[in-house]
């Protein structure tokens, strides 16, 4: 991790990508804490800020998280996939899911309480709190992932994290040092998907 976070927030943001692999290096509290700050700092419905997060370092139950990524991954995840990722994307995707991100110090189980908030705007308020949480973490080094196959198995993520009924998880976030450099992500220019006024007419 660097010593300095990066405040340079375009940097930070054309720079942040999943990261799939990761080194056997701890992540403590400090380093952390942070980045769940940034997280609470996002938008969300009615201000109602209804996210929970677990933080999960336990190796068992990063095991049995992994598992259930496996699982699920290789019950359906993989055949959907298989038709739409490039092949290097797929092998990424799969290295990841079959025990790559199980392999990640940290993982950051990010729920919604459906009684602090509306249950229909979990994804307009849990998900740009996910976003600030993995710019965090790409600002200051770390690598992280937006995992959400895992919670194919709701039930079973709500008997190994001890979620009250009204909590649901929404995603998983593996945390860590990345194993290896991590370059910027491929897209395409903006301008592309850009229109002035009305569809159809270019940027």
């Amino acid at each position: 991790m660097s010593d300095e976070p990066d405040r340079d927030l375009f940097a930070v943001v054309n720079r942040q990508r999943a990261c799939r692999e990761f080194a056997d290096t701890p992540v403590t509290d400090a380093e952390l804490g942070p980045l769940l700050e940034a997280a609470t700092h996002a938008p969300s419905a009615e201000n109602r800020q209804p996210w929970e997060f677990v933080i999960v370092r336990d190796p068992v139950t990063r095991t049995a998280i992994g598992e259930l990524t496996r699982k699920a991954w290789e019950e359906h995840g993989r055949a959907f996939s298989e038709s739409r990722l490039t092949p290097k994307m797929l092998a990424d995707v799969d290295k990841g899911a079959t025990g790559g991100i199980a392999a990640a110090p940290v993982h950051v189980v990010v729920c919604a309480d459906i009684e602090r908030g509306l249950e229909v705007t979990i994804g307009s308020s849990i998900f740009p709190a996910v976003q600030n949480l993995l710019l965090a973490a790409t600002a200051v080094g770390l690598g992280s992932a937006l995992t959400t196959i895992t919670t194919t198995y709701r039930a079973e993520l709500r008997e190994l994290l001890a979620l009250p009924a009204p909590v649901v998880p929404v995603a998983v976030v593996p945390i860590g040092h990345p194993a290896r450099e991590l370059g910027r992500p491929r897209r395409e220019p903006f301008a592309a998907h850009t229109h002035r006024e009305q569809y159809g007419k270019a940027w």
